[in-house]
Parts: C-alpha cells; structure tokens; sequence
C-alpha cells in the first residue's frame, strides 16, 4: 500500500471512529424514529452537518479521496465537535501522505540533560513522539523505574504500560493511564505515520494485549498537555502528582515532561522522601 492510499485509510477510519461518537441529539438533529443500527451519525447526517454530498462523506472514509481541502476537512471537524487535539490529528492525518515530516534523531542534546538534571524537586523524562524515554533526571528514575537497565529498544512508556508487569503496577487506575498512553501515541503517528519504529511498536503491543488491540481500533487521539496521575510508589507509598509537556526548542519532536505536586500537600513530602531516599547508596530502583 502507498504512503498516500495509507493516509486515506486511516483519515477514514478516524473520521467512522470519531462520527460513531457523537449523539445525534447533541448536535441538533432530531429523533426521526428510525432505528439505527450503529451509534452515532448516519453519514447523510454528517454530510448535512458539515454541507457536503453524502457521497463525498463515502469516498472520504473508504480512502478514494486523495486532495481533501482545509476547508471541508474545518467542517467536518466543527460537525463532529472535534477537540483541538484531534483537529490538529484530522488535518495532519489528511495532508501526511503528500507531506509526511522527517524523523528527529532521537538524541539529547546536553543542554537539555541539564534541565532535567536541574530539575532537582520534580521526576522529569524526556519523550519523542512515540514516547520513548530519550532522557530522564534522578527523581524520574527513583519515581518510574532505572531506565538506564532498560535495554534502549525497550524503553517506550507505552510499551512498559502494557508489557512490563511491575510498571503496571505503579500506576493505580492503570487502565485510564493506558487508555490515555494509546491515545498519546496514535496523536504520535500524524506526525509521521510511515515512521517504522512507531508501526513496529503498535504491532508488538497489539500482538501482545488485547486491551491495545481493542483501545487502538477505537482511534481516539489526545495531546500530553498537562492532567494528573496517581502513582503506588513501593517506598514512597501512594501520591497524585500533576504533569506537563513542555516543547524542546525548536524541535516538536521532543518534549519534556515533569510530575510536579503543590508545597505542603503529601503528594510534595512524598516527592521529598523520594529525593532523599533515591540520594542514599542502599535504595533500590522500583
């Protein structure tokens, strides 16, 4: 399959996904009685919604439409009350076949180790658009795991989640922080979704995990903006942290993401046992 006929099957798979979500009531149209047999709009209400052919709806997700405009493509986000997020995916997705971006190397650069490194209060990791653990500060080791023991090919956040049993375990609603992992490493994919690593990746997990399987079908799509994560640490005890992505210079490739909590709150004396804790020669990496 070409890089462009790839494109257009996934631009048509996002765009079912994202129609079978929206409540036909939440969007003004009326209950005309008939039964439907699958959720969501019908594609004629799509096409109305958004003012285009129904027909034009059909070839956009069977992946016969090779040039989509922004125009339509801002219509159809407005009609099926796309996020921001998954915009940004439906119009990157749309325009990746004709201009896919090139790969970032995947290196850190040494200014960039001493933020993390500087970062002295807060476990701070450095992440590509897969996901893989490019970098990472004490605190971050001592709070997820000694990524240094982790063979560089393994060492993915996502696939950890799903793979690794202990990793699992730190997280206590694993199952939303998985949920949410797929949806941060499918955005991954519009930046370029001919990238092998990341197609190698999503075939590993979805070999091995049913859950993935099943999460990654469903096309659901989000950015690592900001939210919060409540961690099992096994010497720290239980605490919720707040986390933000913050962009790498010039290169949207990277980003960095820190686990911060508020001065005061157990979630900040945790954090602080876990400083003095991982600075002391007997600790033992989770």
């Amino acid at each position: 399959m070409s890089q462009r006929n790839a494109s257009n099957t996934t631009l048509g798979d996002f765009l079912r996904a994202c129609r079978a979500r929206v409540n036909p009531g939440d969007v003004g149209l009326p209950d005309d009685g008939r039964h439907r047999r699958v959720p969501g709009l019908r594609r004629e209400e799509l096409a109305q919604l958004a003012n285009v052919s129904v027909d034009y709806v059909v070839r956009l997700e069977q992946g016969r439409t090779v040039h989509v405009s922004t125009a339509v493509l801002e219509s159809l986000a407005r009609a099926l009350r796309l996020r921001p997020d998954e915009r940004a995916y439906l119009l990157r997705v749309a325009a990746a076949g004709a201009a896919p971006l090139p790969s970032a190397p995947g290196r850190i650069r040494p200014q960039t180790q001493t933020l993390l490194d500087g970062l002295q209060e807060y476990p701070a990791l450095l992440l590509s658009h897969r996901l893989d653990v490019l970098g990472w500060n004490a605190l971050g080791a001592a709070l997820l795991t000694d990524f240094s023991a982790v063979p560089e090919p393994q060492r993915n956040l996502v696939r950890m989640a799903f793979l690794d049993p202990a990793f699992r375990e730190l997280y206590v609603d694993w199952r939303t922080v998985a949920r949410e992992c797929v949806a941060y490493l499918r955005m991954g994919t519009a930046r370029d979704p001919h990238d092998p690593r990341l197609k190698a990746l999503v075939e590993e997990l979805a070999d091995a995990d049913a859950d993935f399987r099943h999460w990654w079908s469903d096309h659901r799509v989000r950015t690592r903006a900001a939210g919060e994560k409540t961690f099992r640490h096994p010497m720290a005890g239980t605490m919720t942290l707040d986390f933000q992505s913050l962009v790498v210079g010039d290169d949207p490739d990277q980003t960095v993401f820190v686990y911060t909590a508020q001065p005061g709150t157990p979630a900040h004396e945790a954090l602080r046992f876990l400083a003095t804790w991982s600075a002391s020669p007997a600790a033992v990496r989770p």
